[in-house]
């Protein structure tokens, strides 16, 4: 078989939460071998240390790690089966290191000098003050690339706020383009959709800081504010601005200059489809499918312009017709007659969905600890070197042996010593989620 494309890569992972992570596993994905680090001291994204048998109503199911009113198993390591952390986790191997503790920052070291890349995405400033920062690294590998990736990056005046995917996007200026028109901003409900847009980014600077490595021997250091990054996905709203000095807010579902163009009612409890005509001749196409009833010869309605003036009175007419219809009926028949159109999926409808089915997105995965389920899989398909979730997400700890002893070279009662001295283990200690 052939082999894959970052296949004898080494990443170290000493990242948390969504972002950096998942940078991490698309690595892993393309066949990088993954190291994640992880502290017994500290409680990260693994779910909730000590959770009751049945979640409370109205806390987030994906930060729990058992299916609603069943109690965890007996001696089961709860933490190792959070959605929250598996999701994002794949395609790599799991050690724990406390990176306060001297032996934890030689090990550190130590691993550093067998690898290729590594990635934290803490604080600006945390692995300087650790004495684990570039500077530090590159005098156990000179041609380390290394990749920070704190919200704000790593110099400048906010370099020294802290913040998450939910900070990122109103500082980005996202947020004044989500919701209804008019509505509060404070009411907005929170979003993390910088994570997963810097997730990717970073692994493609980490891919062009090893093509650069390749080319010239040397490694280097990579800043990266997730901030800048989200905002390049924003550039139309900049550009209008600077060329138009005009400030964009929310347009909720419609369209600067389309309409229809809304999210509509269908047949059903909570079903909805999505439905944009962006000219004339697809209005006439859309009048068609639905028969040509007498409200779409309404003077109101005749041309593009007509209709993007008149949306208060012409979306009640469109989800008259739609609520008549099952989501995918709508879909059949509109795409059917060329018109812009999709249902709006709730997660069991995606994984049935025939054309997600027939590319296998979708991968049956055995966690040792989590059970059997299918996973979202790969985000692309190679000709020569088909991926695939390899390895489930690691539990915590759970390759210590094999970094340590077979990477390292630490004998058994060296790994048994570190655990006694609660530098390395497989499950938290009290308090640690204080």
């Amino acid at each position: 078989m052939a082999k894959l494309p970052l296949e004898g890569i080494r990443v170290v992972d000493a990242c948390d939460v969504w972002a950096g992570p998942y940078a991490c596993s698309l690595l892993g994905d393309l066949g990088a071998q993954v190291i994640k680090i992880e502290t017994i001291q500290r409680f990260g994204t693994r779910g909730q240390l000590n959770p009751p048998a049945k979640r409370p109503e109205g806390t987030n199911p994906v930060m729990w790690g058992y299916p609603d009113g069943i109690p965890a198993p007996s001696g089961t390591r709860h933490w190792n089966r959070a959605p929250v952390y598996n999701g994002i986790n794949r395609n790599k191997l799991g050690t724990t290191l406390n990176l306060q503790h001297p032996k934890g920052k030689e090990l550190f070291k130590r691993l550093v000098a067998i690898s290729d890349v590594v990635i934290e995405n803490y604080a600006a400033g945390v692995f300087n003050r650790l004495k684990l920062g570039y500077e530090d690294l590159r005098q156990v590998k000179s041609d380390i690339i290394m990749l920070s990736m704190p919200l704000f990056g790593v110099e400048g005046p906010y370099a020294h706020y802290r913040g998450m995917g939910s900070t990122a996007d109103p500082i980005s200026g996202h947020s004044t383009l989500r919701g209804y028109p008019g509505e509060d901003p404070t009411g907005l409900q929170g979003t993390v959709h910088s994570d997963a847009v810097s997730a990717p980014m970073a692994a493609y600077a980490l891919l062009a800081g090893l093509y650069y490595r390749n080319r010239t021997g040397k490694g280097q250091f990579i800043d990266f504010g997730q901030v800048e990054g989200f905002m390049g996905h924003l550039g139309e709203i900049f550009m209008d601005y600077t060329m138009n000095g005009r400030v964009q807010t929310s347009l909720g579902n419609r369209h600067a200059s389309a309409a229809p163009h809304g999210c509509y009612r269908a047949k059903g409890e909570d079903s909805w489809v999505v439905i944009a005509v962006t000219n004339d001749d697809e209005w006439v196409r859309f009048c068609q499918a639905l028969g040509n009833p007498p409200w779409t010869q309404d003077p109101r309605f005749a041309t593009t312009l007509d209709r993007w003036k008149h949306q208060d009175d012409l979306d009640p007419l469109v989800e008259g017709w739609t609520v008549q219809h099952d989501h995918y009926e709508i879909l059949h028949l509109l795409q059917g007659v060329r018109v812009p159109v999709g249902p709006v999926l709730d997660h069991g409808e995606v994984q049935r969905d025939p054309h997600i089915k027939e590319r296998g997105f979708f991968e049956e995965v055995t966690h040792k600890d989590a059970g059997t389920h299918p996973y979202p899989g790969m985000n692309w398909k190679f000709s020569k070197t088909p991926v695939s979730i390899r390895i489930p997400a690691n539990g915590l700890g759970e390759h210590n042996e094999y970094v340590l002893g077979e990477l390292l070279g630490l004998t058994r009662e060296e790994i048994a010593q570190l655990e006694r001295d609660k530098i390395i283990g497989t499950e938290y200690l009290p308090g640690s989620d204080q």
